[in-house]
């Protein structure tokens, strides 16, 4: 699902965040290349101890995302508790699918909106925040290969034990 970029810094900030959630990031695999072959059971385990789980972590990284638009629309947001880690639920296979794509749709209306910044709104300081939008849309792609790291090694400590294990 490449896009055509802007020449534009909106445009150009889009695609590093298109890159680091679908793919063809400078770093490595990016967040849907690693969830692509994830079941339920093994994005619902925790491998490891007081950790959150793949799944846990996709859905932060939409919550964050979502958190972003609102704020590009004008509002405060700062997320907290289950707003900030939203809670899984029943790790079914239907379950997992209509997560990822959720978090999909989140991420797009992301993209979507950051393409049509102009250089002055990307200036403009986040509401209730001493940064401006151009410094959070690089954090938020930031974040998401961040946890992307994280999703890696879970899935790897996830094979290395023989499957998943439930937290």
């Amino acid at each position: 699902m490449k896009k055509k970029v802007a020449a534009t810094e909106g445009g150009r900030i889009a695609d590093q965040l298109h890159r680091a959630f679908y793919g063809s990031a400078w770093h490595g695999p990016a967040v849907l290349e690693l969830v692509k072959d994830v079941d339920a059971a093994t994005a619902g385990a925790k491998p490891l101890p007081d950790v959150h789980s793949i799944w846990e972590l996709l859905l932060h990284i939409a919550a964050w995302d979502r958190a972003g638009v609102r704020r590009l629309g004008g509002e405060k947001c700062q997320l907290k508790g289950a707003a900030n880690f939203p809670r899984v639920p029943a790790p079914t296979e239907s379950a997992w699918r209509e997560a990822v794509a959720a978090v999909k749709r989140t991420h797009d209306a992301l993209v979507e909106t950051v393409a049509g910044l102009s250089d002055k709104r990307l200036r403009d300081r986040v509401p209730g925040k001493r940064y401006d939008f151009y410094h959070m849309l690089h954090g938020i792609a930031q974040h998401e290969l961040y946890h992307a790291g994280q999703i890696a090694i879970l899935k790897k400590a996830c094979l290395s034990k023989g499957g998943a294990r439930r937290g």
